[in-house]
């Protein structure tokens, strides 16, 4: 690689940053007023292709997409590809213009500024630092943006199929602290059975409705039995929630069946096999206290918890860049939320997170701090010289 020293071109970062919070890239799955990522992606397609960078636009579906910017290198390091996602939650309920990019007291807000296109912004600017230095690393340096984070992730699973590196750098926002691990989750459909039945008609009608309720008071006791448990030292422990119920037809009818939608978040170390014995338990119990009692649990959707060991090299690599910028030992940390570092990691690429300060993660008040995306878009450059060489 060559020595050449590099500088960060604060304004164009800055510049850049305004640019696309004030584009709508609500994710459409959540909102349907949003307008997908297709639009941020072209122009961080065409930014990236300024700069001479190897780019590839790719439209998921419509309105949705992934940009990919590659930095080749001198073919004798490791790469490194750094990742955000350009989607958005909705702006409903905001009390600033989520889409007005204003400045004030070295915070930039909108929908979006810390989660996460401020670091999308940080990683531009590295890529625009090497090039206008003349520095070429020793491996390829990719510079990701991905749809649907927010909601079902179908732009890094896109995205791994088509590209991969020796490490990657996920670069949602930890208040510029290393994160190492994040709870997975599992989302389950858990139906009791009744019989349908005239509501005067006691000896033929059972309740599904009320054998919820028998299934919910043995969850909640489970729920606090995992709160309690170790879990894992960076993300603490399992939990478990009750989100949607639905049951019945008619107030005068006894419910044919009552269906829950309810959410179970792991930790790293624990299993779908393990989470889903623990319900199925509860159901066996029931119906052995009544064999009117009938239910089934079905998982419908999964995502893996996320761990990445302290020794890992590009964690140390990542740590010697932090305390270089910052001047202190940066702490580790793990998240209780699920990211998509648990897809690169499960491709068998060493991942970790780091991520700019700020404030209201999909909140009324989104803002993002511009020295804490500076001292990102440093700490990834020097980060990007020691790892790819």
């Amino acid at each position: 690689m060559s020595e050449k020293a590099y500088a960060i071109d604060e304004q164009y970062l800055i510049e850049t940053l305004k640019k696309m919070v004030g584009i709508n890239s609500v994710n459409p799955s959540l909102t349907p007023e949003g307008k997908g990522e297709a639009e941020l992606g072209a122009y961080v397609a065409e930014e990236l292709e300024k700069l001479g960078l190897e780019t590839t636009f790719h439209e998921i579906e419509p309105t949705r997409a992934n940009t990919v910017g590659v930095l080749k290198g001198s073919g004798d390091g490791r790469s490194l590809l750094l990742n955000a996602h350009m989607d958005t939650v909705g702006v409903e309920g905001m009390t600033i213009d989520p889409f007005g990019a204003q400045i004030k007291e070295g915070r930039l807000y909108g929908r979006g500024s810390q989660d996460m296109k401020a670091s999308l912004a940080a990683m531009m600017a590295v890529a625009k630092a090497f090039v206008d230095a003349g520095i070429t690393l020793g491996g390829d340096l990719l510079i990701t943006g991905v749809a649907d984070e927010e909601f079902a992730s179908i732009g890094t699973e896109a995205l791994i199929e088509q590209f991969s590196a020796d490490a990657v750098i996920v670069t949602e926002p930890t208040e510029m602290q290393i994160c190492r691990a994040h709870r997975g989750f599992i989302w389950y459909d858990v139906e009791t059975a009744g019989r349908a039945a005239h509501g005067s008609r006691y000896a033929e009608g059972i309740d599904a409705n009320m054998r919820m309720g028998r299934f919910l008071s043995q969850l909640e006791i489970l729920e606090q039995e995992l709160l309690k448990r170790e879990g894992h030292p960076l993300t603490g422990p399992p939990s478990l929630h009750a989100a949607r119920l639905r049951g019945g037809k008619e107030v005068s009818i006894y419910a044919a069946s009552c269906l829950l939608q309810m959410e179970r978040r792991t930790a790293p170390g624990e299993t779908q096999e393990q989470a889903t014995a623990e319900l199925q338990e509860i159901i066996d119990r029931l119906a052995a206290a009544d064999e009117t009692f009938k239910a089934t649990v079905e998982p419908t959707f999964r995502r893996e918890p996320f761990v990445v060991a302290e020794d890992a090299q590009i964690v140390q690599v990542l740590e010697g860049a932090l305390q270089n910028r910052l001047g202190h030992k940066p702490p580790h940390r793990g998240q209780t939320f699920w990211t998509d570092a648990a897809l690169f990691a499960e491709a068998g690429m060493e991942t970790v997170l780091i991520g700019p300060t700020g404030y209201g993660l999909h909140s009324a008040e989104e803002w993002v701090d511009i020295q804490s995306t500076i001292d990102l878009a440093y700490v990834l450059a020097e980060t990007a010289i020691k790892y790819c060489g």
